[in-house]
């Protein structure tokens, strides 16, 4: 996650999920799974569930997060079972793609960001994903009124339509809307995009 008080939220929420041995996948994590290949960077993986999964499977792992508690237990877990996963700790604000990847996943990161920083970020996505490879993306969007998770100023809620404005050209496998019920009568708005980037043409023969 971020910084300040959203690591705080999510670092109180992680402990509990320890505790609790509360290690499933959530909904949008169990619609990502069978989309994922390859080289895989999980961008806010959180307690890095989804990261263990794709590891377990094959793939090639890294796992970003804000969260100290959630980078030590997927770092113990993946050396437990010995699997691909390079586990990192970050200030994903400020956190750059370095290399191209077959899966990018963000699930539940971007709108703990200022709108300038959100975009920034999703554009890293679309171009660090490789010819064929997939993006996984999800996010809040207006219509939101449970915003107890953020710090105040520091979110963007995105529009309704605006992750496949994004993957625009793109072929799209998933896209879905949810509705959450979140405390005190408010609720949860989730967009969630599952997109392959075209391939390199080949050059045509002479």
């Amino acid at each position: 996650m971020t910084t300040g008080e959203s690591v705080d939220f999510f670092e109180r929420q992680f402990r509990r999920q320890m505790r609790e041995a509360d290690f499933a996948l959530n909904p949008f994590e169990l619609l990502a799974l069978p989309h994922i290949a390859g080289s895989v960077l999980d961008l806010g993986c959180g307690l890095g569930n989804l990261s263990l999964e794709a590891a377990r499977r094959g793939c090639v792992v890294t796992a970003v997060d804000g969260s100290p508690t959630a980078v030590e237990r997927l770092r113990a877990a993946a050396a437990r079972e010995r699997l691909p996963l390079d586990a990192l700790q970050a200030d994903l604000a400020r956190f750059r793609i370095e290399q191209d990847y077959d899966t990018i996943v963000a699930i539940g990161l971007l709108m703990f960001f200022r709108m300038e920083t959100a975009h920034a970020l999703l554009r890293e996505i679309e171009q660090r994903v490789r010819p064929g490879g997939r993006a996984i993306v999800n996010v809040l969007v207006q219509g939101t009124t449970y915003l107890g998770m953020f710090a105040p100023g520091d979110y963007y809620l995105f529009e309704a339509n605006e992750l496949e404005q994004a993957f625009a050209g793109w072929t799209t496998l998933l896209a879905q809307r949810d509705s959450f019920p979140a405390p005190q009568g408010t609720s949860k708005e989730f967009s969630t995009l599952i997109a392959q980037k075209p391939r390199v043409q080949e050059p045509a023969a002479k």
